[in-house]
């Protein structure tokens, strides 16, 4: 594989194009998760999405990584697919971790990858024409993507753990 300016433009829009499909993965998890922990999560529509797409892409270290990370799961396919199981889940996990940016955020998109893709079916994915890599593009993208958009309460606002210039010490 080699990895271009043009492989980076194709692969963004790719993923702005995967709305239809990510979206819906990523309030479904968000509706899941509110409920596990007692809370409202707002929804996501597409242009946010798109728009959070497009932020992601415009860092051109993260966009190189996520557009190596998508290319690969979208043609990875493994004979039994079960003996591809650890290849798919490093490169669904690391690409949620890059779509959603820094720690801790990093490590919550890999603990979410977990948990969206056990919903999200291979029947399910558009692409990918039955590759063990499919469904987990579309989890990874939806767990990436949830983790950095907002909507969640805790991340609302300042945290009162910060200290620095201008709080109270």
């Amino acid at each position: 594989m080699r990895i271009t300016p043009e492989t980076v433009r194709d692969e963004h829009a790719w993923a702005r194009d995967r709305a239809p499909v990510v979206v819906p993965v990523i309030n479904e998890t968000r509706e899941r998760l509110g409920r596990l922990f007692e809370t409202e999560v707002d929804s996501v529509t597409p242009e946010a999405y798109r728009r959070e797409v497009d932020a992601v892409f415009a860092d051109g270290e993260a966009a190189v990584n996520v557009a190596g990370c998508a290319a690969l799961l979208r043609d990875l396919d493994v004979a039994g697919d079960y003996p591809g199981f650890v290849v798919d889940e490093v490169l669904g996990r690391e690409l949620a971790a890059t779509i959603a940016g820094g720690r801790p955020l990093s490590l919550l998109a890999q603990a979410t990858f977990h948990f969206v893709d056990v919903h999200v079916a291979e029947d399910e994915t558009a692409d990918g024409a039955g590759a063990a890599g499919a469904d987990d593009l579309d989890a990874a993208l939806a767990a990436g993507f949830q983790t950095r958009l907002p909507g969640w309460e805790w991340r609302e606002g300042e945290s009162p753990f910060a200290v620095g210039a201008g709080r109270d010490e």
